[in-house]
């Protein structure tokens, strides 16, 4: 307890007492007495104004650590755009289109690109990143672009398109692995819908570990993941042709990305190059899956 004299000096104050208890805490674990007064509408923490610079000192320690090892909890920044990450996405997916219908230096796209469980499980692991890319029809085709392109648009604004569709990608190639390693030999499937539903992952568990510092209710903190989970009943279910498991994979791998990046909060490189940089290692690793599909045998 500081003694009352006109020696005592502020060193922080908030409108909530917990927040000057935190810290109060920090000043008693380094032995700098102090007290905590309570004004007309904020408390107050003061220490003797002998010790106030060293007070000072170890609570913006204690300030700047904290920032760099939790989560940011306030509201989820938009990064850019988001328009950049979803146009390369559609141009993507339309010339691959474009490709395997014309029948273009191989006239099997289908039969080299597609995910076959056992094909996978024996090495060929590009597989699981070019099935991503065809689709069997153009309904297949319209659908995963304006559902992907909406997951992928809102990933894009709280991550930034590069590094946003480089996740996306990898969700979706982890996914279909699994999806691979679960199904029985025979199982063939194609589409992106397992990277789109990897995105939808992503975007429930980076904004739920966002919010679980904050002072929201419980119901307001897991909305996220709540909200995705219904969103993936609700378009991921349906349909005669839809792998179910394969949108489950999916979407679990997604949780994990997006859950390692709330961890990481502020210690991302959200800079331009570094979105750049990734947008380009996307693009590289599915042309380079490409060219081993196309350069293999078919079995």
């Amino acid at each position: 307890m500081v003694e009352a004299s006109r020696s005592t000096h502020p060193v922080f104050h908030s409108v909530e007492k917990r927040e000057c208890l935190e810290r109060a805490l920090v000043l008693e674990a380094v032995g700098i007495k102090h007290e905590i007064r309570k004004g007309s509408d904020e408390y107050t923490l003061v220490v003797a104004g002998s010790v106030s610079d060293r007070a000072i000192a170890e609570l913006d320690a204690y300030a700047n650590e904290s920032r760099d090892s939790l989560p940011a909890t306030g509201p989820l920044p938009e990064r850019a755009g988001g328009w950049a990450g979803v146009l390369a996405f559609a141009a993507v997916v339309l010339m691959i289109a474009l490709l395997q219908d014309r029948e273009v230096i191989s006239s099997e796209w289908l039969a080299r690109g597609r995910l076959n469980a056992g094909l996978v499980c024996e090495g060929e692991w590009w597989r699981a990143v070019t099935a991503l890319s065809l689709h069997v029809d153009l309904v297949h085709l319209i659908s995963n672009l304006v559902i992907g392109g909406l997951f992928g648009l809102f990933a894009g604004r709280l991550l930034g398109s590069g590094l946003a569709w480089s996740s996306i990608l990898l969700a979706g190639a982890f996914g279909n692995a699994v999806n691979a390693w679960i199904q029985p030999d025979h199982h063939n499937a194609v589409g992106a819908s397992t990277a789109i539903f990897g995105a939808l992952g992503i975007l429930s568990a980076y904004s739920w570990m966002r919010l679980r510092g904050t002072d929201n209710g419980w119901f307001r903190r897991w909305t996220p993941i709540v909200g995705g989970a219904i969103l993936l009943g609700f378009t991921g279910t349906g349909g005669e042709n839809t792998d179910v498991i394969a949108h489950l994979t999916g979407f679990a791998s997604g949780l994990g990305i997006g859950w390692l990046f709330g961890v990481l909060g502020n210690r991302i490189d959200f800079k331009a190059n570094t979105q750049f940089a990734f947008g380009v290692a996307a693009l590289s690793i599915l042309a380079l899956c490409w060219l081993l599909a196309l350069s293999h045998p078919i079995p």
